[in-house]
């Protein structure tokens, strides 16, 4: 795979999935659950703080392949997944909140993400620890927080052209993730094969931790728990890439990033479904 064409694919991606989630945020609902700061505040303390600190603590607990804790490390570092509302609406989450939250997160990533990457760099020796912070930061800048804020302001003053384009934004996003998924699974089908024992536990083990810490933060209400608990656990797989062919460490991270992808989404289902159950028995004790 050549890398110029891959890099810029990966930079395609990741603009297409934030341009079409600017477009198709509701701006009111959003300012509604800022009203209310604590849940985010709860939210980014979590997806931010804790979800790494965990990362860390297993990174030292176990002896794991660098590319393997590359990987992590760079899963980490890349919070606010741009399917992140999509997947909470899924699991039953407060979609208000996710989307307040979503947006929050790709705003401070170009600060959150160089910072994380500094104290994993700080902390472990990571296979691409040539990548410039600041290079971070600017590339951050223009593929993720620039077309939020182009859709943000698409949406605030040209409602009807955000309302026609929303879906097949969505639609073409999803498409380009899902070429970008089977450029890196392809190739790395015989790695995975043989991807090992430890390095799969460690993923599901951060999958699994990620997923309880914003379910334990996430506040009294199940709705809230459960958008919290996708926000923690759905990282940004396609920043993570992106940082990743800075370095033309790709291919090597590629198996980790993948498989933080499908066994992250094999830990969620139990939990989407659990969480479904006990919303429908709430509503049921709740009804007259």
């Amino acid at each position: 795979m050549d890398h110029p064409l891959f890099l810029e694919l990966v930079k395609l991606t990741i603009f297409t999935l934030m341009l079409a989630l600017g477009v198709n945020l509701s701006l009111d609902k959003g300012f509604r659950a800022l009203r209310r700061p604590g849940p985010v505040l709860r939210g980014l303390l979590a997806v931010v703080v804790l979800v790494p600190m965990a990362v860390v603590l297993l990174l030292f607990v176990l002896d794991l392949p660098p590319a393997v804790a590359t990987g992590l490390a760079l899963l980490a570092a890349a919070p606010g997944a741009p399917l992140t509302t999509k997947r909470a609406q899924m699991a039953g989450g407060n979609l208000p909140y996710t989307w307040t939250l979503q947006l929050t997160l790709a705003a401070l990533a170009v600060a959150i993400t160089p910072l994380t990457l500094g104290i994993f760099y700080a902390l472990f020796e990571l296979e691409t620890e040539g990548v410039s912070p600041l290079e971070v930061a600017r590339q951050v800048a223009l593929v993720q927080l620039l077309p939020v804020s182009l859709g943000i302001l698409l949406r605030r003053f040209a409602g009807g052209v955000a309302d026609r384009i929303g879906k097949p934004l969505i639609l073409l996003a999803n498409l380009l993730f899902l070429l970008l998924v089977v450029l890196l699974v392809v190739p790395s089908v015989r790695i995975l094969l043989h991807f090992g024992l430890l390095p799969t536990l460690a993923i599901v083990a951060t999958a699994a931790l990620a997923l309880a810490i914003g379910h334990l933060v996430g506040g009294p209400a199940t709705d809230q728990r459960a958008a919290l608990a996708t926000a923690s656990i759905a990282r940004n797989i396609g920043l993570a890439l992106f940082i990743a062919s800075l370095n033309d460490a790709e291919k090597l991270l590629a198996p980790t990033l993948v498989s933080y992808m499908v066994l992250g989404s094999i830990v969620a289902m139990p939990y989407a479904f659990w969480i479904r159950r006990r919303e429908a028995r709430e509503s049921e004790a709740a009804a007259p």
